[in-house]
C-alpha cells in the first residue's frame, strides 16, 4: 500500500539479510558491504550478516559483489516483514 499523496510513508525498521558467496572475503570488505558482519565457512564460503535498510540497500550490495566479481551463492532473508 502506499501513503496517500504528500504524506510520507511509515518508518520501517531495517531487516536482517544473509548474504552467501564463494570464496573467503578479508575484513577489509565490510566497508564496501555496509558493515554487515562476516563468518568464514569451513566450505570455502563467507557468509555475510546484518541489517539493510531496505531493498535499495540490499540491491546496492548486491551489486557491488557482482560489480567486483564476487560470486553470490544465496540471499536470505532472517526477518519475516511486519503485518500491516
Amino acid at each position: 500500500m502506499t501513503a496517500p499523496h504528500g504524506s510520507k510513508p511509515p518508518d520501517r525498521e531495517p531487516e536482517r539479510h544473509e548474504i552467501r558467496v564463494e570464496g573467503h572475503l578479508d575484513v577489509r570488505w565490510a566497508d564496501w558491504v555496509e558493515g554487515m558482519a562476516f563468518t568464514h565457512e569451513v566450505d570455502g564460503t563467507t557468509t555475510l550478516t546484518g541489517p539493510l535498510a531496505d531493498q535499495a540497500a540490499l540491491h546496492g550490495v548486491l551489486n557491488r559483489m557482482r560489480d567486483l566479481g564476487v560470486p553470490i551463492v544465496s540471499v536470505r532473508r532472517l526477518d519475516s516483514p511486519r503485518s500491516a
